[in-house]
């Protein structure tokens, strides 16, 4: 593996030695009149205890553990299931961050509002 790559690891040495926590990793600037807006680049990584994992390697390992234990049944709505299991972790942790304000989630996830509201009631979160 590079060491751009493990660079871009949440929790990873960066090169210069020191550590990277989440909080740094996604730069999100709090002052009211934004001056840079900070777009995350890197991957996201879980740590499985055996090290950190990127994501994408997580859900690749996932959907291949699922497809060998379905037993050759057929499979229909894949895409809708997956994105329901990744979307309603990343919407409750984001209104988690921004202690609940929805103007401020949508801005971190990069999308509207009124998009950001209607997934909440697609997922029942909206209580």
């Amino acid at each position: 593996m590079s060491a751009q790559r493990s660079d871009r690891r949440i929790g990873s040495s960066a090169r210069n030695g020191s550590k990277r926590s989440a909080a740094t990793a996604v730069k999100v600037q709090k002052k009211a009149v934004r001056t840079k807006s900070y777009k995350h680049n890197g991957e996201l990584a879980a740590d499985d205890g055996r090290g950190s994992k990127p994501l994408r390697e997580c859900t690749e390992e996932a959907l291949r553990g699922y497809f060998s234990t379905i037993n050759g049944h057929e499979v229909a709505g894949l895409y809708e299931f997956v994105l329901g299991e990744v979307e309603v972790p990343l919407l409750r942790t984001v209104l988690e961050h921004t202690g609940g304000n929805q103007t401020r989630a949508a801005e971190v996830l990069g999308i509207n509002r009124g998009t950001l509201r209607k997934k909440l009631r697609q997922y029942h979160l909206d209580t």
